[in-house]
């Protein structure tokens, strides 16, 4: 660097200081988890997502997105089936991802947050009965990416029976 040149003095000193005023994480702080409510942005881009699934699924299969659990699970796998939807398009899986979320939201009461950890910022269902979290975001879009041909049902299925089963029981259950 060349102490005619500023601005990159500014930013090698900036950098620096920066660098030696950041605390390191300790395995206390990497563990620290916050969680929020969708900001207007992300719920925006929620909604974006659900009208994309909806719009193709309205091109390509002549419906779209009911919430009826039994007729849009059917409507996902048939994305699949049909190839409509390949493992390469991460951003339609995890489309479908919200629209499978939204259903189990709806069946089961859960919320959406953002959530925060030291892996990153992902968007999940909570369940305020057990202070347990769904990631339905990605559970399509792995699941495709490496080749693994689970039925949504059956993850709709799965991601149910974890949240049911953490509930407590009712009596005469």
């Amino acid at each position: 660097m060349r102490p005619s040149d500023p601005a990159q003095w500014f930013l090698a000193t900036f950098f620096l200081f920066a660098s030696l005023a950041t605390p390191s994480l300790t395995a206390g702080a990497q563990d620290e988890v916050t969680v929020s409510p969708p900001s207007m942005i992300a719920l925006a881009h929620m909604a974006q997502q659900r009208a994309s699934v909806d719009d193709l699924a309205r091109r390509e299969l002549g419906q779209g997105i009911s919430g009826d659990p039994d007729r849009d699970i059917r409507m996902l796998q048939r994305l699949l089936d049909r190839g409509i939807v390949t493992p390469e398009d991460v951003g339609t899986l995890q489309a479908m991802g919200l629209v499978l979320g939204d259903l189990l939201a709806s069946e089961l009461g859960l919320a959406w947050v953002i959530y925060n950890d030291a892996s990153g910022r992902s968007r999940a269902l909570y369940d305020k009965q057990t202070d347990n979290y769904l990631f339905p975001m990605t559970m399509i879009s792995r699941r495709q990416q490496v080749g693994n041909q689970k039925p949504v049902a059956d993850i709709y299925r799965d991601a149910k029976a974890v949240i049911e089963e953490k509930r407590p029981r009712l009596p005469f259950q």
